[in-house]
């Protein structure tokens, strides 16, 4: 029995983008020895529409692919069939403002570490998105700490790629930061420099300068890039280094960026404080309406 207002979401109403075709919601179903679920060799995207628009769709398509090839196989739809698959699913939903979760995974021909054979599967899904946050948190600023969980040198996973499999530590992180009552983890990386939180980059307001970790072990999100553009057209400057973890305690402002929780503000880090400072209400108000089209 699913726990009381939780809707599953595998008994909805509505449909699903499956292998070319839109297929009601409940029947877009696969095997369970599917190599996707026991090796975790899928890839995805997570999008918003905004009032019938996909925010930087193309963009999010042409990663979908990049990621696939990085975990050596080919999405069998080209960028352009993603587009209008995206298109027709939020339209058989009736849904003008909703989270776009394309996927793309191997499936069950193959059942070991070697899947080269395996059929490529495409799914794409549609659904109402509330904020990410509560309205209190985007007034003051979530609440962060260190998680136990840090990420992983580029050596040792496909760190470029937006793949299933490298966000088992985010679920953990996210778990353990629900368990402290706040409401997301900080990443460190391997080195312990600062890296990101469970599903979004981070950024901080230090000495009027915006800087921003160097994503060489995290995806470098395409908010993150959105946002970054937007602050150098407000002629604030970027800086993208390896941030200590001390840089901390210099920096007066603090937020995180991505497409489920857009630009929200960083009140605390374990003791570190931060305001919702003009620079972050700045860029806030800008993204808003960059992907509202205002």
């Amino acid at each position: 029995m699913a726990e009381a207002g939780l809707i599953p979401f595998d008994d909805r109403d509505g449909f699903i983008w499956l292998d070319g075709k839109l297929v009601p919601w409940r029947e877009a179903n696969l095997h369970v020895l599917n190599h996707g679920l026991h090796y975790a060799s899928g890839v995805f995207e997570g999008e918003r529409c905004y009032s019938g628009n996909i925010f930087a769709s193309k963009e999010h398509s042409e990663r979908l692919h990049n990621s696939a090839r990085i975990l050596d196989f080919k999405v069998p739809f080209s960028v352009e069939e993603l587009e209008k698959a995206k298109y027709d699913t939020l339209k058989a939903n009736n849904l003008t403002e909703a989270y776009v979760r394309p996927i793309a995974w191997r499936g069950a021909e193959q059942m070991g570490v070697s899947a080269q054979k395996s059929k490529i599967h495409v799914a794409i899904a549609v659904w109402e998105w509330p904020s990410y946050f509560s309205p209190e948190a985007l007034m003051k600023g979530i609440r962060m700490r260190t998680g136990p969980w840090k990420r992983p040198p580029p050596d040792s996973a496909p760190v470029a790629s937006k793949a299933t499999g490298l966000y088992m530590i985010c679920t953990l992180s996210k778990h353990w930061a629900e368990s402290q009552k706040i409401d997301d983890a900080m990443m460190l990386d391997w080195r312990g420099f600062v890296s990101e939180g469970t599903g979004a980059n981070i950024f901080l307001n230090i000495d009027g300068k915006l800087h921003t970790p160097t994503p060489d072990c995290f995806l470098n999100g395409i908010t993150r890039q959105t946002v970054m553009r937007i602050a150098k057209e407000h002629q604030i400057e970027v800086v993208e280094r390896h941030i200590p973890y001390d840089d901390l305690a210099k920096a007066t402002e603090c937020f995180v960026t991505g497409t489920a929780a857009e630009v929200t503000p960083v009140g605390s880090i374990d003791d570190h404080t931060f305001v919702v400072g003009s620079m972050t209400q700045t860029l806030m108000k800008s993204y808003s309406n960059l992907v509202r089209g205002k």
